[in-house]
């Protein structure tokens, strides 16, 4: 039984204050959408949402502090701009998403410390000159699915 996105988040938190979590992994609930989640995780560095079958991230929280977001293998198809209130966010994983056009990643343009984005096993992956493209689209990113404009590796 899988248990869902706010019962999940209560769980983790272990009877916490939301402004004392830095780390939330909420990989493999099942949520289509971010729910039972808000701005008082003020102090949240990284957040996992991995596999949770998230379609949409309306009503994604203003999370000023994330660093680091992983929201691979879900069915996400775009409204990435609702990741503009995560101000410091440097590394974004979208891999396994429904991400199929350069357009879609427009909503990434506002995250300036953004620095590593992956989009692995995205359908966006597949058009000519791809990386290219990205580059020149989020000229703020070092980093494109692990890997600089020079084809050199990211280290971990």
């Amino acid at each position: 039984m899988s248990v869902g996105l706010e019962k999940r988040i209560e769980l983790e938190m272990r009877g916490r204050p939301a402004d004392q979590i830095a780390v939330l992994n909420l990989d493999n609930c099942k949520a289509n959408k971010i729910e039972g989640f808000n701005s008082n995780f003020t102090n949240l560095q990284m957040l996992s949402l991995i596999n949770s079958g998230l379609q949409t991230l309306e009503g994604f929280p203003k999370l000023s502090n994330l660093k680091k977001l992983d929201l691979s293998d879900n069915r996400i198809s775009g409204g990435l701009d609702h990741l503009t209130g995560c101000t410091k966010l440097t590394h974004l994983s979208l891999s396994g998403n429904k991400i199929k056009n350069m357009d879609i990643l427009d909503g990434l343009k506002d995250l300036h410390c953004l620095q590593s984005l992956d989009l692995f096993n995205c359908e966006v992956t597949n058009i000519d000159q791809y990386r290219e493209k990205v580059f020149a689209k989020l000229s703020q990113i070092t980093y494109l699915d692990g890997f600089d404009r020079d084809e050199q590796e990211e280290a971990d």
